[in-house]
């Protein structure tokens, strides 16, 4: 009787499991067949020191389109914030004015119905009923009570430097939780990649590569003040001036971030919530505050959590890689023999974790896979950047790839308005930087 009580499990666990992914809605889409390899040089070049004030140095690394600026921060988050603001002041501007005009363009095509957009559809009607600024106020103020003072008093040193009501930055910030985003990541190591003692990790943000964001590069490297434990340690946001969220980044401690908006879930996400603390953060906190994975996982069981995601972890020091369905519901930890989803399209392959743009989404994870499965042993981000994103076609408006056995990052971002080139980040010559540099600056001596 029992055998036959565990077969009838056994067959409803299957029948539910097949029937979740039959339910819900499938990305659209797929790599084109005829996806050409990155061949360009990679830029290995030393940064260039531009200017230095009070608690800030800007320098730029790359040359010509595939320039970025590296911003060097110190002191307490007001004066990182307030010295952030005022050495990259122009571009700040820049960024706000050109992504501000890219929400309005995307709201005012999809309240009209021409195309399904870029935001969510809650906050589309939230706009619809109370117009842009106050939409963003009213889900600006759900979520400030699950800041950290540190985030607040950055932005209020951001805002005293520019002029700006710090109410302004709140609301910009919120983008992140109102977007469908899409993204793809994988995390590699022992028999996947040439040598067992490293772990090579992939971030790939894949929207709006007309939003502005691609205008202004920046890694923004931070230097918390060492006087208390409670600060944290050093740590690099990958991203674009003035944003202090995070979407991928590198930690001193040799922890880094990547994530994946999901807009195709299954029903085992649960149900979103806007009343928390911004993934954003989240993922900042942990490259600041945290020293080991088991540090990471569990700041995200136990944080307010809001969107539906997919996050990607990787610790460096013990080289391991886990993948984590996220949303307000669940926290689910995911390494390559529990990989999910669990479907034909997206097989397990032992010593890598990967997630191709979505969570429901074959055509890009098969592609995803079978790259994958061609390089394996042989895993390089030289090999990955050639056949791996550039196939796959991901990582649209930024594509961040880390070494953590070298501690070095390459970096590549959509092309800019005023640039030329391929005009997506995959197609574009990627930026070595090396990290123990960044985390060795010395402060300005003024």
């Amino acid at each position: 009787m029992s055998k036959y009580l565990n077969f009838i499990l056994f067959c409803n666990v299957a029948f539910i499991t097949n029937l979740i992914l039959i339910e819900a809605a499938y990305c659209p889409g797929k790599p084109s067949p005829s996806a050409q390899p990155n061949l360009n040089p990679i830029i290995d070049e030393k940064p260039l020191l531009v200017s230095e004030i009070k608690n800030a140095k800007l320098y730029t690394v790359g040359s010509g389109d595939d320039l970025i600026k590296i911003v060097h921060l110190w002191g307490t988050p007001y004066e990182m914030g307030y010295a952030h603001a005022t050495i990259a002041m122009s571009e700040m501007y820049q960024f706000f004015a050109y992504v501000w005009t890219f929400i309005e363009s995307q709201i005012k095509s999809s309240l009209n119905g021409n195309t399904e957009g870029f935001f969510k559809d809650e906050f589309l009607k939230l706009v619809a009923d109370n117009g842009l600024e106050l939409a963003l106020e009213i889900e600006s103020n759900k979520t400030e009570i699950y800041i950290s003072n540190h985030f607040l008093e950055e932005i209020q040193g951001m805002a005293d430097a520019a002029g700006i009501d710090p109410k302004a930055y709140k609301q910009f910030y919120m983008i992140s939780e109102l977007g469908k985003t899409s993204s793809s990541m994988f995390g590699a190591w022992g028999l996947a990649i040439p040598s067992v003692e490293g772990l090579l990790q992939l971030g790939a943000i894949d929207w709006g590569t007309d939003s502005g964001f691609q205008n202004v590069p920046q890694i923004t490297v931070y230097h918390p003040n060492k006087d208390s434990s409670t600060n944290g340690h050093d740590f690099a946001n990958i991203g674009w001036s003035g944003w202090i969220g995070s979407f991928q980044g590198y930690s001193s401690k040799k922890l880094a971030v990547s994530q994946i908006g999901v807009s195709y879930p299954d029903i085992s996400f649960g149900e979103e919530s806007l009343y928390g603390t911004p993934f954003t953060y989240v993922l900042r906190d942990i490259l600041q505050f945290d020293s080991t994975f088991d540090d990471a996982f569990n700041r995200i069981k136990n944080a307010k959590r809001t969107s539906n995601l997919i996050l990607g972890i990787g610790d460096g020091k013990i080289n391991k890689f886990n993948s984590i369905q996220y949303s307000a519901s669940v926290a689910n930890c995911m390494d390559d023999t529990t990989l999910k989803p669990d479907a034909d399209w997206h097989p397990k392959i032992t010593n890598v974790v990967y997630h191709g743009v979505d969570w429901l989404c074959p055509s890009f994870n098969q592609v995803m896979a079978g790259q994958i499965t061609k390089l394996y042993g042989n895993l390089t981000t030289e090999n990955a950047i050639r056949d791996v994103t550039s196939i796959v076609q991901t990582g649209s408006l930024l594509v961040t790839y880390y070494d953590f056995e070298n501690d070095v990052i390459y970096t590549a971002n959509a092309r800019g308005y005023e640039e030329e080139g391929p005009e997506n980040a995959y197609e574009r010559s990627f930026v070595k930087i090396k990290m123990n540099d960044l985390f060795s600056e010395l402060p300005p001596n003024l």
